[in-house]
């Protein structure tokens, strides 16, 4: 990307949205409290450009599945902007693939940091009642409760943290190829 302010702005307003809507999505997965005020947010922020999608889509089960579609499509537009604005092109197919690369990047990004938060609340404050310590303490549960049964805990030591870091760096490192 260089340089060039543009290109800057463009890429992190719409990595900013898009993590916005994956957050939505993960959210909703995770069944994190919808009436915690952080989630209030994420809706307010997300609700009139989902709505036409959301009456579109049906919902896969329990699942929302148009904040995905819609952070894709916000992958998409940005890489679309960037290359233009480059004066490049590239064929439709490869940027869709960057942009779903990208987009599983992001969520686990998502996660990674929100284990890491979720590890120094367990030792700073572990019984918070602040809206963000909740919101990532329930947006990690469910992943930590599916590590607990790989790696049980040792004499009351969770080591759940690192096999999920060990996952993601994985997965991410095998993925690098197909973000931009």
């Amino acid at each position: 990307m260089g340089q060039d302010p543009i290109l800057l702005i463009i890429h992190t307003i719409g990595q900013l949205y898009a993590f916005i809507l994956t957050l939505r999505f993960l959210l909703q997965v995770a069944g994190a409290d919808y009436y915690n005020p952080i989630s209030q947010a994420v809706v307010r922020l997300t609700r009139v450009p989902l709505a036409p999608l959301q009456k579109l889509l049906p919902r896969a089960g329990r699942f929302d599945v148009s904040p995905l579609l819609l952070a894709l499509g916000v992958y998409f537009l940005t890489l679309l902007a960037v290359v233009a604005y480059q004066g490049a092109s590239a064929p439709i197919i490869t940027m869709l693939l960057l942009s779903a690369g990208t987009l599983i990047d992001g969520i686990l990004l998502i996660y990674f940091w929100a284990v890491i938060g979720a590890v120094i609340i367990s030792w700073i404050a572990p019984d918070s009642y602040h809206p963000a310590p909740q919101m990532i303490l329930q947006l990690t549960e469910p992943l930590f409760s599916l590590a607990r049964k790989v790696i049980p805990s040792i004499g009351g030591l969770d080591l759940s943290p690192i096999l999920i870091f060990l996952v993601i760096q994985i997965v991410r490192s095998q993925l690098a190829p197909f973000t931009f």
